[in-house]
């Protein structure tokens, strides 16, 4: 049996990173985001499971077609005859006519049958596109966090430039969070294309993936030059009033 995302767990894991960004940032833009990413989550359950529902009404309606074009097939097979003479001709006319309706028939089966995945794509390409809005949302609340801001606090700033009042521990949890929020989008996205065998769905998901992928490496980039600042700052008190090897020397 292959295994396939747990819809429940996926939503308990994202209630608890929601709890721990308030807890954290109460008063942050951050933890509103989360709470949409909550919210958005317990309705993608819901929605994905509704997607995969087979259309019962569109899938009646095309069996009733197919029944209607094996009759018709049965009709042209058993009324068929091929004298040209008499009723031959009608007979002949009455074929083509069969015929015509058959085309007919087949082409309203394909578009019946082909609706129902147009229908479902639809609504999945509509939820996609809600978290692809949600992960530019976080990618905008990391925007302006720069790790030197925190250690520099003496940096010139304009009148409309971003005050950092985040200590270098509080910046670095601030981007942890963004980082595991975009992964949980991904996550949820994820569970439009499990069951799906639509590849335009299918390749939507790819896209929100690499996309929030490649919003969280940034991120990273930020937490790896954070962690490297700390640890210059930590360094440099113990370089302070010792003399060189040189100085002792001479």
């Amino acid at each position: 049996m292959p295994q396939v995302l747990d819809a429940s767990k996926l939503i308990a894991t994202i209630e608890r990173l929601e709890k721990r960004i308030v807890e954290r940032f109460p008063s942050a833009g951050l933890s509103k985001v989360a709470g949409t990413l909550t919210q958005i989550s317990h309705r993608s359950a819901g929605r994905a499971a509704a997607i995969r529902r087979p259309q019962v009404l569109l899938r009646l309606l095309a069996l009733l077609l197919v029944l209607a074009m094996l009759g018709l097939v049965a009709f042209i097979i058993t009324r068929s005859t091929f004298r040209l003479e008499g009723e031959g001709w009608q007979m002949m006319q009455g074929i083509e006519a069969s015929m015509s309706s058959l085309v007919f028939l087949g082409g309203a089966t394909y578009f019946v049958v082909s609706l129902e995945r147009r229908i479902k794509r639809k609504r999945a390409l509509s939820a996609i596109q809600e978290l692809r809005g949600l992960a530019h949302i976080i990618d905008m609340h990391q925007l302006v966090k720069d790790p030197e801001r925190a250690f520099r606090k003496a940096i010139e700033n304009t009148a409309s430039s971003p005050r950092e009042t985040l200590t270098p521990f509080l910046l670095g949890r601030y981007l942890d969070y963004c980082s595991e929020l975009f992964s949980l989008t991904s996550k949820v996205c994820v569970l439009y294309g499990q069951d799906s065998d639509d590849e335009v769905v299918l390749g939507a998901v790819d896209e929100i993936e690499d996309l929030t992928g490649g919003m969280a490496r940034r991120v990273w980039q930020k937490i790896m030059l954070l962690d490297n600042m700390e640890a210059r700052e930590e360094r440099s008190p113990k370089l302070v009033g010792v003399a060189s090897p040189v100085a002792v020397a001479q």
